[in-house]
């Protein structure tokens, strides 16, 4: 029986990727596009590209960076995946190498119980370039994982991840139930449930 649902955030509960989003502002969207396709793919260190796409924000008002993190187009079916999962006693949370404006804005909205993510530093009202917190290495979400199987006493065949890039695939390592959705390729080779329709609700059927 499942008692844990883990699910990225960027491209999974929402429809996105926030930094994108973010980009956008100063007219560097396309430039850190690239840069987040090739991590997901797998083309690139997750640390190294999360550092970089960060570092070219730089400047950016805070107001907006807030702003835009509570208007996020949510993925379809999130809400009502994640409040049938937990319907059926299991607890929901956000992995994210994106960040806390985001996760900890949707957790309410969309009904997950707790979010780990990264922290984007701004000083006087402007994004310095800087970023720290949870989730800032290919190998983090695995390592976190673990850490709340141990917690709460779950076992890998009582937990579901989901996720749609490279740097989900430590938190694959570690569960019964992987889902690949809307995915990247390197993902979906690890995944046991591929959903390729952006609906949420599709796992619902196949778990």
């Amino acid at each position: 029986m499942l008692k844990l649902a883990v699910f990225d955030f960027d491209s999974t509960l929402m429809d996105g990727e926030t930094i994108d989003f973010f980009a956008n502002e100063l007219g560097l969207g396309e430039e850190v596009s690239k840069i987040t396709e090739a991590a997901m793919s797998g083309e690139l260190d997750f640390f190294e590209s999360l550092q970089q796409r960060v570092g070219l924000l730089k400047g950016l008002d805070y107001t907006i960076v807030e702003k835009i993190s509570h208007n996020l187009p949510y993925m379809n079916g999130a809400k009502e995946t994640i409040a049938e999962l937990k319907k059926r006693g299991m607890k929901v949370v956000c992995f994210s190498g994106g960040f806390r404006t985001a996760t900890g804005y949707a957790k309410n909205i969309l009904g997950y119980d707790a979010d780990f993510s990264n922290v984007l530093h701004h000083k006087n009202g402007k994004l310095t370039g800087l970023v720290g917190g949870d989730m800032m290495f290919n190998y983090s979400k695995g390592d976190m994982l673990v850490r709340l199987q141990n917690m709460l006493g779950i076992k890998e065949d009582e937990t579901l991840v989901c996720g749609d890039g490279a740097n989900d695939l430590s938190m694959f390592a570690h569960a019964g139930t992987r889902v690949a959705f809307c995915a990247r390729e390197i993902l979906k080779k690890e995944a046991n449930i591929v959903v390729e329709t952006k609906d949420l609700k599709q796992i619902l059927e196949k778990i």
